[in-house]
């Protein structure tokens, strides 16, 4: 299927023309067939020779429907532009022109109607001359009279040649559908009209809309018949589960979930339509949609947007932004970033109009991104940009010299946290994601990167040795000495402040293996277990926590914590009278 939007001037005869090529009649409002002028958007469809199945779009051309004209021509690759033979090029005929141009419309016919009231020459050449600047210049023009039938064949036969040079719709793209009507209908309910222009759409397929909400797609039509599938480009008509039309209205786009990014502000190039000063305040018109923005301009030819809601953006869309205050187009832009750099250091506006007067390529905005830090190739992808290079780690990307950046902060992070935490063997993965603001999965990678071991889950230099800082190791080696001396008289509270062994200390002397905390407050030497299990074995079996207590000569503080150790170890068992027994370690 193919879809082309009509232009032009209003009453220039858009809709009779489409009428006459479908045998429909586009204006779909009573109000509109009353007073002969098209509101709304209307469509229609036919099969013409050598085309296929071709649906039009048929815009209103009076200057207070330009928002509804632009809804229109916004999703659609082509266009039928309509001047009367007997009324030649008129105001709405530029400013039709002039969106068109905006959203780079490069492929179309120039249809001259009325042409059995007025010689078509002179308005083809008027209409040329118009056009020769903008996208649309050298446009085929063909003369038509839809009362008596003249030129129709021919119209058809251009729109056939037109269709025919027309690029190829991605039809494997996440889906971006831009809502044009929604309604309700009885048994049935919420239906969603809109013109596909790039992906497929299946009968079962989940679509979100932005606000994250999930919908079902529960039937397709298409040119008023069922249908399973539907591929770009084509005019559909969506049955949808678990949504109410009002929360689908025109402007809101149905979303391919996972595959785009929600932009509250988007950098882009501007091209204004005249030299007049663009305003702050703007509407940005794109797909179906007309949000308002406010404008910072960077430099002369570009500027950051921020709109009033998010949308969902990539890398070269083009739009409108309209000027509510003039009711005038004052620009049409091409999306270069849709998630820009913060602009609040002074000269940062500066800096920021030179970097993007050198983008000329999705590559080009790509690498501004690698450049500032880590990526996604899906976060890419769902801007539009390509991800250049290798991934430094699963799905992330970042260009060389910002990942020796990283390189370089995780070495200093890990010497700091040594310095100042010289009682901890290592800094940890997750502390170190946490500083410089990484996935901790990248840690790893880039550790590697800064010549720093990563084992069980701690950074450390390579060949660290994990010793105990001089004043911790001697105080230590006075308890080891104490407890040398007896081996099951765990010091008590005041004797470890009085060596300057707190809690953090213990810990340290423990992970080094010069000391052993049985339980809270109970510290031992590591080979504890053997000396209790010797001490132990010498007594009859089994024997009572009193006859261990005594023969190792420690307290009950003490005796109770090392013989749970003993049985946590497996060499000893409580019996069923509750004594306890030795038990071979060999067993």
């Amino acid at each position: 299927m193919h879809v082309i939007a009509t232009a032009g001037h209003v009453d220039h005869g858009k809709s009779t023309l489409v009428s006459a090529l479908t045998g429909m009649e586009p204006d779909r409002l009573a109000e509109e067939r009353r007073r002969r002028l098209t509101i709304d958007l209307g469509f229609a469809w036919t099969e013409l020779p050598g085309a296929g199945e071709v649906a039009f779009v048929d815009v209103p051309g009076h200057e207070r429907f330009v928002a509804t004209m632009l809804a229109g021509v916004g999703p659609v690759p082509a266009v039928l532009f309509v001047v009367a033979a007997d009324e030649g090029w008129m105001p709405q005929s530029a400013e039709h022109l002039e969106a068109l141009d905006a959203l780079n419309v490069s492929r179309g016919v120039l249809v001259v109607t009325r042409s059995d009231l007025a010689d078509p020459a002179p308005a083809i050449e008027e209409a040329h001359e118009w056009m020769a600047g903008s996208t649309l210049r050298e446009l085929p023009a063909v003369a038509v009279s839809a009362v008596t039938g003249d030129g129709l064949d021919d119209v058809r036969a251009a729109i056939a040649e037109l269709v025919a040079g027309l690029p190829a719709p991605d039809t494997a793209a996440p889906v971006r559908l831009w809502a044009d009507r929604s309604f309700s209908i009885r048994g049935a309910g919420t239906v969603v009209t809109a013109t596909l222009g790039a992906g497929t759409v299946q009968a079962g397929d989940e679509l979100l809309n932005t606000e994250g909400r999930s919908v079902r797609v529960r039937g397709i039509e298409a040119l008023g018949e069922p249908r399973d599938r539907v591929t770009a480009t084509a005019r559909v008509a969506l049955n949808l589960r678990g949504v109410d039309r009002a929360d689908v209205p025109r402007g809101l786009p149905l979303l391919t979930p996972g595959a785009w990014r929600m932009a509250d502000s988007a950098d882009v190039e501007l091209r204004p339509t005249s030299s007049t000063p663009l305003p702050e305040r703007l509407i940005m018109h794109i797909g179906t949609a007309a949000v308002p923005c406010r404008l910072r301009p960077l430099g002369d030819a570009h500027g950051r947007l921020r709109f009033d809601r998010p949308l969902p953006l990539r890398y070269g869309d083009r739009a409108v932004l309209r000027d509510p205050g003039r009711r005038r187009i004052a620009a049409g832009l091409v999306v270069l970033d849709v998630d820009p750099p913060p602009l609040t250091r002074r000269g940062a506006a500066r800096a920021r109009a030179a970097e993007l007067s050198g983008m000329r390529t999705a590559g080009d905005v790509a690498n501004d991104h690698l450049r500032r830090g880590l990526r996604r190739g899906a976060e890419l992808a769902a801007m539009g940009l390509p991800a250049l290079g290798a991934p430094r780690h699963g799905d992330w990307w970042t260009d060389d010299s910002r990942w020796a950046e990283y390189a370089a902060d995780l070495a200093d992070a890990e010497r700091h946290h040594r310095e100042g935490h010289p009682l901890e063997p290592g800094l940890p993965v997750a502390a170190a994601a946490r500083r410089l603001g990484i996935d901790p999965g990248l840690v790893p990678a880039l550790a590697r990167e800064a010549g720093l071991a990563c084992e069980s889950g701690l950074l450390t230099p390579p060949g660290h040795d994990p010793g105990l800082p001089g004043a911790l190791d001697k105080a230590v080696q006075v308890l080891e000495r104490d407890l040398a001396a007896d081996p099951f008289g765990a010091p008590n509270a005041e004797r470890l402040a009085e060596l300057g062994l707190g809690n953090a200390e213990l810990a340290a002397a423990e992970r080094v293996g010069r000391l052993l905390r049985v339980a809270p407050g109970i510290v031992l030497l590591p080979d504890v277990d053997r000396r209790a299990l010797d001490v132990l074995t010498a007594l009859p079996q089994p024997f009572t926590l009193s006859d261990a207590r005594q023969a190792m000569s420690t307290t009950r503080r003490v005796a109770v914590p090392l013989l749970e150790l003993l049985a946590a170890r497996g060499l000893t068992r409580r019996t069923e009278d509750d004594k306890h027994q030795t038990l071979d370690p060999a067993d």
